[in-house]
């Protein structure tokens, strides 16, 4: 079971088609599975955003 750490949220923005009517959409956040290493040297499956998988890289 991956655990979720990510900390971000579910994004509300306005949907604005060609007629100008005002709706809410949803912009998910995009989680995905990464197995990473822990300070004993375990390997635990987490959910992080691909910005966090990034970082993570290059650090």
């Amino acid at each position: 079971m991956a655990k979720n750490i990510s900390s971000k949220k579910t994004n509300y923005a306005n949907n604005r088609p060609n007629c100008l009517k005002v709706t809410k959409k949803a912009q998910k956040v995009n989680l995905q599975k990464v197995k990473v290493k822990d300070e004993k040297g375990n390997v635990v499956s987490v959910r992080l955003s691909a910005r966090e998988i990034r970082s993570l890289k290059n650090a």
